[in-house]
């Protein structure tokens, strides 16, 4: 099946949000094996996007809408794409209704738009916003619309659009996939590690994919049901684990981060932390995680000598034998946030980030991550290609710090 995303707005067009919503359908697609051929972005014109459509609809059984659906004058998506495939639109009903339920006294008139839907069309309920999406099939194409806002977007392609493409293009059967996150082998190295895996292997698949600082490997299997496609998929999952080892940080999580403050809340432990070069990404992203309060106890960004030496106790004499820079100073940081804050986990991070600040003896990327908890004391210093960028130096640094506690702390406790 060949697909194609068309997002409208023109706010897309003008650079002023970025068009997220394509990379979440794409990927979900992918997993259901329909091939998207083609993204198309336009703005609010409906002579334009009728131009879109007649193209899409020549070259394409699946087509994908996002944006226009909402009260304003230059929402005109449903509109256009009924005039292109000969729909009328009407009243939905049980829409209205929601509509007015939901909004209550904010309702306007413009509002009742939403609830124009075309004729013989499936209504997509949108439990995440105002405008419903649809599904119908005309001309040769099933035509799905959707909710251009990302929170709105997301969940709608999950538990509505996705439903409808299996039961429509997948011969009834469900597509489920898991995903093996990994820290600290690259793609190409887990690709030669499971190539005799991924060869042989058809029905469920697996394939690798680099991310940001890591990468991952999606096992998907077709089946008659979600229970059968699962137990098709725990196999092979169970089997990578084995051939890959440690490097395997965790099966449908978001993050190492979120893999470090489970586990640290499972175990009763709480965490501390002292950034120099990170400057506070490491308590920003532990933070993100929902939670986080029951094990993170907080933070010092040391990015002064005087602050390492007045507030976490680095020696002096340590900062002016070794620097700042130092496996010395990381450890030396670590025990004083540990100490400072009581916790059970110290990690510290100081390092050239860089464009700037480099010397022969310590290049730009010459960091050390240092970690103190009971009967544990160490510093790692993790390695970056020469061309990283300072925002790939920092963001690598702290996932390499998660990992360090997820390695020698979390695994120790098991």
């Amino acid at each position: 099946m060949r697909c194609e995303l068309i997002a409208v707005g023109t706010e897309l067009l003008l650079g002023e949000i970025a068009n997220t919503d394509a990379q979440v359908i794409s990927r979900g697609l992918a997993e259901l094996g329909i091939n998207v051929y083609h993204h198309t972005v336009v703005g609010d014109n409906p002579a334009r996007l009728t131009q879109v459509l007649e193209t899409a609809k020549s070259r394409s059984d699946i087509i994908i809408t996002t944006g226009g659906l909402g009260p304003t004058a230059d929402d005109l998506t449903k509109e256009t794409i009924a005039a292109c495939f000969g729909k009328k639109l009407y009243m939905d009903p049980e829409q209205q209704q929601r509509l007015h339920a939901r909004m209550s006294s904010n309702m306007t008139p413009n509002n009742e738009k939403q609830a124009m839907l075309p004729e013989g069309c499936e209504v997509l309920v949108n439990d995440w916003g105002t405008a419903p999406g649809c599904a119908f099939y005309a001309d040769g194409c099933h035509v799905l619309m959707l909710p251009g806002p990302p929170s709105e977007c997301t969940p709608m392609f999950q538990y509505r659009a996705r439903p409808y493409l299996e039961r429509m293009c997948c011969d009834g059967q469900v597509i489920r996939s898991r995903f093996l996150k990994i820290f600290g082998m690259g793609e190409s190295a887990v690709e030669d590690q499971l190539a005799y895996l991924m060869n042989s292997l058809q029905n469920p698949t697996a394939a690798p994919y680099a991310k940001e600082g890591e990468c991952e490997v999606r096992v998907t299997a077709r089946a008659e049901s979600e229970q059968a496609a699962y137990a098709m998929i725990d196999p092979v999952v169970g089997e990578i684990r084995q051939v890959l080892g440690d490097v395997v940080y965790g099966v449908d999580v978001t993050s190492l981060e979120e893999v470090v403050v489970r586990g640290l809340i499972e175990r009763g432990l709480t965490l501390a932390t002292a950034e120099s070069c990170t400057g506070g990404l490491l308590g920003k992203r532990l933070t993100d995680i929902s939670g986080s309060s029951a094990c993170y106890l907080g933070g010092v960004v040391s990015y002064a000598n005087e602050v390492k030496a007045g507030v976490l106790g680095v020696r002096g004499e340590t900062l002016q034998a070794h620097g700042a820079v130092s496996p010395e100073t990381a450890i030396e940081m670590a025990r004083g946030v540990r100490r400072i804050t009581g916790a059970d986990i110290g990690i510290s991070t100081t390092g050239v980030a860089g464009p700037g600040g480099g010397s022969p003896e310590k290049p730009v990327g010459t960091v050390y991550i240092g970690l103190c908890a009971p009967g544990i004391e160490t510093v790692i210093k993790p390695e970056f290609r020469k061309t990283a960028n300072r925002s790939r130096i920092r963001n690598s640094t702290a996932s390499s710090a998660f990992d360090l506690i997820r390695r020698q702390i979390l695994r120790a406790q098991d």
